[in-house]
């Protein structure tokens, strides 16, 4: 199966022409500094840093960081077809795909959590509570540990 992915048309499109390669991983690039600049900092600020930014001025970024989120994971599909049956056995690359998964689930639980309680939090200013705290912190290890897997794949 991931023989066939390598050579059909998209995957022979971004391996193989002068283009496809670079402007996918330009792309992953772009759409990685999105999600992962506006979730980490809102994970920093959950964890009680950056005081004077409000919780609502962060949480009203959500959309932006999921335009990113998509972003990196077409051109993540895009590049996977390219190399699929090393990507597929690669413990880098399945670390790095675990751990967006996980990240993911992080973000929809503190966006939901925002969405209830970042005015409050802001007018009360008592900040965010533990088990949001918690969540932020796996956020943001995860995010990181991504960061670092993906940057792994080449050369392990």
């Amino acid at each position: 199966m991931f023989e066939s992915l390598e050579n059909s048309a998209v995957a022979l499109w971004v391996g193989e022409s002068l283009y496809g390669y670079p402007f996918m991983l330009s792309l992953h690039a772009v759409g990685l500094a999105i999600v992962v600049g506006i979730f980490v900092m809102r994970d920093l600020r959950l964890l009680g840093l950056f005081a004077g930014i409000s919780y609502e001025s962060i949480d009203s970024l959500k959309k932006l960081a999921w335009i990113g989120f998509s972003i990196n994971a077409i051109s993540g599909c895009f590049l996977f077809t390219s190399q699929a049956t090393t990507f597929i056995q690669s413990t880098p690359f399945l670390l790095k795909i675990s751990m967006i998964f996980l990240a993911a689930i992080c973000a929809a639980i503190i966006q939901n959590r925002m969405r209830d309680d970042a005015a409050a939090w802001d007018s009360s200013g008592t900040g965010a509570v533990g088990s949001v705290k918690a969540v932020a912190a796996v956020s943001l290890a995860l995010w990181v540990g991504a960061i670092i897997s993906g940057r792994l794949v080449a050369y392990l």
